[in-house]
């Protein structure tokens, strides 16, 4: 095994991530997880943001960093952290995103029916098979690097406030990529207080707090998440980039079924998904661009020039539209908070324990739970 220690340097927290766990390495260096470097954070947006190039690679290896930093943070406040838990909170936020596919979140439900945290699951179970030491034997495992790791990720975990570091409202995840998105983007409404968030984190009865001096960061992060969503995440010029990446897998579907064609059954069908990244897509799309299909054709050809339909959104639903390749219809929501979701606490001095809604004087209940949503028709220039 590895005992090497790895230095990386990040951008966006203008420094070095230090990776000194041989297991964590052993990890980093497997296949699965290098893919994620040919697999863009945030798919097409480029197209709007031309900054917008950074991979999911750099996301889940800042998203470690921001772990590490959480998890000393806990421990200098008294919070009981074994090494073993440690190396499996750090191992759970480092693979959380590893099954996405191509362009992350677009092609989601397209080239297979099953969501990326399934996939995620399965490839942790496999990483974690192909890691594990088996006794002389060969009948039972010894030891597995990953089972912490794994049972920490999916929430059963006997202790829960490590779950919502890698998973929750205020995790490292969404800390990671709210800046990390901002700084590539250079849109600066996410730029949250990152190290004041991840300094003021305590735990209360098995749940992740946050001491009240932290409350004006944790609105500020809340507010800044909503604002990335309508600048970023939803820009109307992405999400019409978006239907066409997906008119396209589509159209070459129906014309051939076999296109990227996974079965979530097959016993190859995690090392088939993972040998699928941006770059096969987008080579497919080039190699349409001169099908003799007229419809396959005209998308790859708008897709790779960027001539992008234009979009048009509104507060209401579009009536009597044309839906086809080139026009459609969709629904954007966003929402600040979500209640049913694993709540926002803050910790107070006395001991009193309340949710951000009631601490904060400027995020009231009305607010956080608004849902907004928004319609769009897509259509041809």
């Amino acid at each position: 095994m590895m005992t090497k220690r790895k230095i990386i340097n990040d951008p966006v927290y203008d420094g070095f991530l230090s990776v000194e766990d041989p297991v964590i390495l052993q990890v980093i260096e497997h296949p699965y997880f290098q893919r994620q470097r040919r697999i863009k954070q945030l798919g097409l947006t480029y197209l709007v943001y031309p900054g917008a190039m950074h991979t999911r690679f750099s996301h889940m290896l800042g998203a470690l960093n921001l772990m590490k930093r959480a998890l000393e943070t806990l421990k200098q406040k008294g919070v009981d952290i074994s090494d073993e838990e440690c190396r499996g909170a750090k191992l759970a936020i480092l693979l959380h995103d590893i099954g996405h596919g191509p362009f992350s979140h677009t092609s989601e439900r397209v080239l297979v029916d099953v969501p990326h945290e399934e996939i995620t699951l399965l490839m942790m179970r496999r990483i974690n098979e192909e890691m594990g030491e088996r006794d002389r034997s060969g009948a039972n495992e010894a030891s597995r690097p990953l089972d912490t790791a794994i049972a920490i990720f999916s929430n059963t975990y006997h202790k829960h406030f490590l779950h919502q570091l890698v998973s929750s409202q205020l995790d490292m995840d969404r800390l990671d990529y709210l800046g990390r998105d901002s700084f590539f983007t250079g849109v600066s409404e996410g730029i949250v207080g990152t190290d004041r968030i991840i300094s003021m984190l305590n735990v209360h009865n098995d749940e992740l707090v946050v001491d009240e001096k932290g409350i004006y960061s944790v609105e500020k992060f809340i507010i800044s998440r909503r604002l990335m969503y309508w600048q970023v995440y939803m820009h109307k010029t992405v999400i019409a980039a978006d239907q066409l990446l997906l008119s396209i897998l589509r159209r070459a579907r129906e014309l051939d079924p076999s296109v990227f064609h996974l079965d979530p059954h097959a016993a190859d069908f995690l090392d088939r998904f993972a040998e699928i990244d941006d770059d096969d897509i987008m080579v497919a799309v080039k190699q349409w661009r001169h099908s003799d299909d007229e419809v396959l054709r005209t998308l790859c050809n708008n897709l790779v020039n960027r001539h992008l339909p234009a979009i048009r959104i509104s507060n209401a639903p579009f009536e009597n539209v044309e839906c086809d390749y080139f026009h459609g219809t969709g629904e954007l929501h966003n929402r600040s908070y979500d209640f049913a979701d694993q709540e926002i606490k803050v910790l107070y001095k006395d001991g009193r324990c309340v949710d951000i809604s009631e601490a904060s004087d400027q995020l009231d209940r009305h607010f956080l739970e608004k849902q907004v949503t928004k319609y769009y028709y897509y259509h041809p220039k």
